[in-house]
């Protein structure tokens, strides 16, 4: 098929979708026998089928899905293009294909995996949950911020829900002592503890100068010796070597432009325009450094392994790598439909997770045990206990309000609707 070019549309800004069969890619780890995990042949490629429809309504120039049920990779593939196809992409840009090999940036599922960290170090008595933050950070009691704790923080309790004119700090990424600084000298909007807003990145650099501070090593280095080694984890952590930047899928503003009121609501949110957070998502500057709350850079399989592991209680492949109890604590609920002043909707959080619900769910309706995160805009991971099943959904077309948005939601409701919850087929 000939290209026709990537396209501005006057109510939306799509990609140029290629045929499904031309532009999938299964050569990540093999998917294996369907029976094992108890699904039929034909549940698999229901699943499928909903990712080519979500690729096909222009809305993500790359896709890559990993499923695992029982345990088994069912499935594990991209479709669409890393790099080339987005809507402000010349006519004779160089195609990239997307692979299940392809890094993508889970954005703010970042603060899950930034949980994990944290309490494995609770586990191991290097920190405690309860503990306020100038105990190990005496400087972030500036302003009246000295009763926050760091489940405040897990919690988005902590009253910084982010960082003014954060779009005119771009070249602070590159200096961690300066962001830390800037964090401990916020005021916060309101005491911590008594209200609920979501912390887009504030809250996952306190945790991370926590971690060098108790630990002598960043947050980065932590979570690769004492989770991704352990795991077999290869190609997940903050950010990438310099020398990667060119493996990870550039993101692409797409969908309706963004109006008031939803222009605000994003910059309460994102601390930045929706523009401006795409084009700082693609800068190197952002894609090498470590924000804890936003720039995990992984591949569908390492983020599925990952939480396969946390719902296996703690294990993978024989290899413990933290308590039972500890991810007990980790996913239990500690908000529940409290509206969010930040994104100005009821949330269920533990502390680091985003969790499911019976009705209304990121996750898809019928998830009540659900657990994992959501991130900019539509990367949904998440493991459900009653489906017995892990998932990473990863995409890089960002939009806002998408009237298109339906056919996300139709991936996820076909995934659920295929693994029956376990002991009810």
């Amino acid at each position: 098929m000939a290209r026709r070019g990537a396209q501005a549309w006057r109510l939306e800004r799509l990609v140029e979708p290629f045929p499904a069969s031309d532009v999938t890619s299964r050569d990540g780890a093999p998917e294996m026998e369907h029976a094992l995990a108890g699904l039929a042949a034909a549940d698999v490629e229901a699943i499928w089928a909903s990712v080519e429809g979500l690729y096909q309504t222009g809305l993500h120039p790359a896709i890559a899905l990993c499923v695992r049920r029982h345990g088994h990779v069912v499935l594990d593939r991209a479709i669409g293009h890393a790099a080339g196809n987005a809507p402000d992409d010349a006519l004779d840009a160089e195609l990239v294909p997307a692979t299940p090999r392809t890094l993508f940036n889970i954005f703010s599922a970042s603060k899950a995996v930034t949980a994990s960290v944290i309490h494995l170090l609770d586990e191991r008595r290097v920190l405690h949950l309860d503990d306020r933050v100038v105990e190990y950070l005496p400087e972030f009691g500036r302003h009246g911020k000295e009763g926050t704790t760091l489940r405040h923080l897990l919690t988005h309790r902590a009253g910084i829900p982010s960082i003014p004119n954060a779009g005119e700090k771009l070249d602070m990424l590159g200096d961690w002592d300066e962001i830390v600084r800037v964090l401990c000298d916020l005021k916060p909007v309101h005491r911590a503890g008594r209200q609920l807003a979501y912390h887009a990145v504030t809250g996952g650099w306190v945790l991370g100068e926590i971690v060098r501070r108790t630990t002598g090593r960043t947050i980065r280095d932590v979570l690769r010796t004492e989770i991704c080694e352990p795991l077999g984890l290869h190609n997940l952590g903050y950010g990438v070597p310099p020398e990667r930047v060119g493996d990870i899928a550039r993101n692409a503003a797409t969908g309706p432009p963004v109006v008031f009121p939803a222009t605000l609501l994003l910059k309460r949110a994102l601390g930045v325009s929706l523009a401006d957070a795409i084009t700082i998502s693609n800068d190197p500057r952002f894609q090498t450094s470590i924000v804890p709350a936003g720039n995990v850079m992984a591949t569908a399989w390492d983020v599925c392994t990952w939480l396969e592991m946390l719902l296996r209680g703690g294990t993978y492949g024989g290899v413990r790598v933290m308590e039972e109890r500890t991810v007990t604590r980790a996913i239990a609920e500690q908000v529940y439909g409290e509206i969010d002043l930040t994104l100005g909707i009821p949330m269920r959080y533990s502390m680091g997770f985003v969790l499911g619900g019976r009705v209304l769910s990121i996750y898809g309706p019928g998830t009540p045990r659900a657990f994992g995160h959501l991130g900019f805009t539509t990367v949904t991971c998440y493991a459900d206990p009653e489906r017995d099943i892990s998932v990473c959904l990863m995409t890089s077309g960002k939009q806002f309000l998408s009237p298109r948005l339906w056919q996300h939601l139709s991936v996820l409701r076909t995934i659920n609707a295929r693994c029956v919850p376990v002991g009810s087929a």
